[in-house]
C-alpha cells in the first residue's frame, strides 16, 4: 500500500505569462516539446500515439518514452521552473529551461504525466485553466499507466479534452516530425521517434567525416548537410562525449548561408574530462580552452570546405539554367573550338564569383543576368580582363583572406582553361601535320586500312566542329548504312579517270575506301530533339574526286530516302564524301559547290531538307583548320604569357595536378 503523501505546486510565472509566451506557437508544437522532454531524459525511444473516437474526433494523444522518468523528490528543478536552467551550460537538454511541458495548453485542456523512476510510480496533472499549477501523487504499481507496466523507467504523457484544436493529418505530422527531429536522429543513431508505432525517417542529407587533430588530441568530426532546413534547429557545432551526450554546443558560423544547413558533431575520449562550466583559471583549464579554440578553427575550415563544394554544385546547376535561358552569347561567326573555350572560360569565372559571393547573381531578372554574363564574357577576352577583378574586389562582400583566395582562383581558372585549350589544339595541329604528310608524300603507298581508319575515327573533328563528338559506332545503323552503300553500282571499281597524278591502278586497288556511320542524339536551334545520322565515305588517297563519285553520293541519298527504316521525321542525314583532292578536270562538283557557297557550309553540294551532301578534299580541310587555329593558338599563348606573374612553384604544382 502506498503511504506517500500527495504533492502540488506552481511554476514561477503567472498563467498570463505562460500563455503570452506560447501565443504564437503552433498547437503541434506541444507534441514536439513533449518528445524533446523524453529525449532529454535519455530515452532511446519516444512513441506518439494518437487515438480518435467513433466520430473521427480527437480523443487523446499519448507521448510515451523509456527515459529516466520524472525526479519527483526534486520537482523544484523541473515543474516549478519556467524558462531557466539549473546549469549555465546545459547544452544537452532541449527542454532543460522548464517551459516546454506547458505548451500542451495550445492543443488541449488537460495533461497527465505518468512516470516510473527509482522504484516508484507517480502521476502529475495540469489543467489549462490554471496552467501554472500542478497536482500529483504516488501510485501503486497496479495503478500505473498500461504503457509503462513493462519498462524499468519512463514517462507517459496523456493529453485529453480537445476542443476545436487543429492537429495536422498523420501524414502531415510525419513530415513535420521528420523536419523537426531529423537533425537529432542523424547525430543520435541509437534513438528512435515513432508515431503510432511507425518510425519517422531522417531527411535527405550528406554526411561528411574527418579526423582532426588539435593540440595533439584526435577528434572525430561528423558534419551533416541537410537538403532542407530543420524547422527550429539552427546550425550548431556539438561536442559529444562517449555516452553520446552533448557537452557543449555553439552556433556554426554558417547559419546565414542561403540553402546551406549543417549539424556538426565532434567526438573524442578527451571530451569526457572537459567541463565548459569550469571557471577556474588553472593551467589545465586554460590549456583545455586553447585546445577547444584550435578545434573550433579547424572545424570551421572543414565546414567552409563543405560549403564551397556545395556552392560549386549549386553554381553548376545555375550555369545550366543560364545556358538553357540563353544568357551566354551565341558566338556567331566565331570558330566553334574558340567559342567553346570562351564559353567554358566564362562559365568557370562565373562559378568562382558564385563561390566567392553567391549574392551577386541572386534575384536577377533574365535581362539583368544576360547583361552581366555577356559583359563578363567580353571583358575576359579584352585587354582589360584584369580589371574584372578590380571591379569585383570593390563590390564583393569579402574579407582580405577571401579576396586573396578569389584572386588566386580566378588566375588558376583562367590558366587551366588556356592550358587545356592550347594542349587540345596543339594535338589537333599535330594530327593535321601528320595527315598532310601522308597526303603529300605517301598517298601512293599501300596504307593499312585498320590503322588509317583508327586515325580518322579518333579525329572526326577534322570534318567540321559539329562532328567533334561523334560517338562509337551504333551497330544497327552502321550495318544498314553499309548494306545500302553496297547497292550503289560500281562504287568500289577504280578506272583511269579516277587516278590521282602518279598513281597506278594496281597500287590503288590494294587500298580500300573507308566508311564511317554514326547516329547520335542531338538538339537543333529550336530545341527539338532528333538523331543526327552522319555517313562518311573516304576515298582512298590515290583517287581524285570527280562527277562519278558525286553521282554515287546522289544515289546513296536516293536509296536512304526510299528506305523504310529512315523515314522518321526525327532523323537528319549528312553524307560526306572526302578525297585527297578534287580532279583538275572535274566541272560538276565545282559547279555544285559554287551554287551553294552562299550557304556558308564548306563542301555543301546538295540539300534536300532531311539529307545534306558534302564533298571535301583533305587540303581544304587542313587549310581551314590552320587558318582558324593558328591565330587562336597565338592568341591563347599570349594570354598564357600574361599569367607569368604567378609564383613559379604554384604554377608548376598546378600543372602537375597538385592541390595548392
Amino acid at each position: 500500500m502506498n503511504n506517500k503523501p500527495n504533492f502540488s505546486g506552481s511554476a514561477l510565472i503567472t498563467d498570463e505569462g505562460i500563455k503570452k509566451h506560447f501565443k504564437s506557437a503552433e498547437p503541434v508544437r506541444a507534441i514536439f516539446e513533449l518528445i524533446y522532454n523524453g529525449l532529454d531524459a535519455n530515452a532511446s525511444m519516444v512513441d506518439v500515439k494518437i487515438r480518435y473516437n467513433g466520430l473521427d474526433g480527437l480523443e487523446s494523444i499519448t507521448v510515451v518514452d523509456n527515459g529516466d522518468g520524472i525526479d519527483i523528490p526534486n520537482l523544484h528543478n523541473s515543474f516549478k521552473k519556467f524558462n531557466e536552467s539549473s546549469k549555465r551550460s546545459d547544452d544537452d537538454k532541449h527542454g532543460s529551461h522548464g517551459k516546454g511541458r506547458l505548451a500542451f495548453h495550445r492543443l488541449c485542456g488537460h495533461a497527465t504525466w505518468y512516470t516510473r523512476r527509482d522504484g516508484y510510480d507517480a502521476k502529475i496533472e495540469i489543467d489549462s485553466a490554471a496552467v501554472k499549477d500542478y497536482e500529483g501523487g504516488y501510485l501503486e504499481k497496479k495503478q500505473q499507466h498500461a504503457l509503462l507496466h513493462d519498462i524499468k523507467s519512463g514517462t507517459c504523457v496523456e493529453l485529453t479534452h480537445f476542443q476545436g484544436s487543429s492537429l495536422p493529418t498523420e501524414e502531415q505530422l510525419f513530415d513535420k516530425l521528420n523536419v523537426e527531429f531529423g537533425w537529432y536522429l542523424a547525430i543520435n543513431k541509437a534513438r528512435q521517434i515513432l508515431v503510432n508505432g511507425i518510425p519517422i525517417v531522417i531527411p535527405s542529407h550528406d554526411l561528411h567525416e574527418r579526423e582532426i587533430t588539435a593540440s595533439g588530441i584526435d577528434f572525430c568530426v561528423k558534419v551533416v548537410r541537410w537538403d532542407d532546413k530543420p524547422s527550429s534547429e539552427k546550425s550548431f557545432n556539438y561536442l559529444v562525449d562517449k555516452h553520446n551526450k552533448v557537452i557543449k554546443k555553439t552556433l556554426s558560423k554558417f547559419n546565414n548561408k542561403p540553402n546551406f544547413y549543417v549539424s556538426a558533431n565532434v567526438y573524442s575520449d578527451w571530451l569526457d574530462g572537459y567541463d565548459p562550466d569550469d571557471l577556474a583559471m588553472s593551467p589545465e583549464h586554460v590549456e583545455a580552452e586553447i585546445t577547444i579554440s584550435k578545434l573550433t578553427k579547424l572545424l570551421t575550415e572543414f565546414q567552409r570546405e563543405i560549403y564551397n563544394n556545395f556552392l560549386r554544385k549549386f553554381a553548376d546547376s545555375e550555369l545550366e539554367r543560364f545556358e538553357k535561358n540563353g544568357y551566354f552569347p551565341d558566338y556567331k561567326g566565331v570558330d566553334k573550338t574558340y567559342a567553346e573555350w570562351r564559353k567554358g572560360n566564362t562559365k568557370s569565372v562565373i562559378k568562382e564569383i558564385y563561390v566567392a559571393d553567391p549574392s551577386v547573381f541572386n534575384n536577377l531578372n533574365k535581362k539583368q543576368a544576360k547583361i552581366i554574363v555577356r559583359l563578363i564574357d567580353a571583358i575576359l577576352v579584352s585587354n582589360e580582363n584584369d580589371s574584372l577583378f578590380d571591379v569585383l574586389d570593390g563590390v564583393l562582400d569579402l574579407d582580405g583572406e577571401a579576396i586573396d583566395l578569389f584572386a588566386k582562383q580566378l588566375s588558376k581558372t583562367t590558366l587551366e582553361n588556356i592550358v587545356s585549350t592550347i594542349e587540345s589544339l596543339q594535338k589537333r595541329q599535330h594530327a593535321v601535320q601528320q595527315l598532310r604528310e601522308i597526303m603529300d608524300n605517301r598517298h601512293q603507298e599501300v596504307l593499312e586500312t585498320p590503322d588509317l581508319q583508327k586515325i580518322i575515327e579518333n579525329n572526326t573533328w577534322l570534318f567540321g566542329p559539329q562532328y567533334a563528338t561523334l560517338g562509337a559506332e551504333e551497330d544497327g545503323f552502321q550495318s544498314i548504312s553499309r548494306n545500302l552503300r553496297d547497292e550503289i553500282k560500281d562504287i568500289d571499281i577504280i578506272n583511269d579517270q579516277d587516278l590521282a597524278d602518279g598513281a597506278d591502278i594496281e597500287g590503288i586497288n590494294k587500298q580500300v575506301d573507308l566508311f564511317l556511320a554514326r547516329k547520335v542524339p542531338s538538339i537543333n536551334s529550336a530545341g527539338k530533339h532528333f538523331f543526327k545520322c552522319a555517313i562518311v565515305e573516304i576515298k582512298r588517297p590515290g583517287v581524285s574526286l570527280n562527277k562519278k563519285h558525286l553521282r554515287q553520293l546522289e544515289d546513296y541519298a536516293e536509296i536512304i530516302e526510299r528506305h523504310p527504316a529512315f523515314g522518321s521525321d526525327s532523323l537528319q542525314f549528312e553524307l560526306i564524301l572526302i578525297g585527297r583532292k578534287i580532279s583538275n578536270t572535274d566541272v560538276t562538283i565545282r559547279s555544285n559547290l559554287n551554287t551553294l557557297k552562299d550557304r556558308m557550309e564548306p563542301g555543301l553540294v546538295s540539300d534536300s531538307g532531311t539529307i545534306k551532301s558534302y564533298v571535301r578534299d583533305w587540303y581544304s580541310i587542313f587549310d581551314e583548320f590552320e587558318l582558324t587555329n593558328n591565330y587562336l593558338l597565338e592568341t591563347l599563348s599570349t594570354k598564357r604569357d600574361d599569367l607569368s606573374g604567378l609564383p613559379t612553384e604554384e604554377l608548376v604544382l598546378d600543372l602537375q595536378g597538385v592541390a595548392v
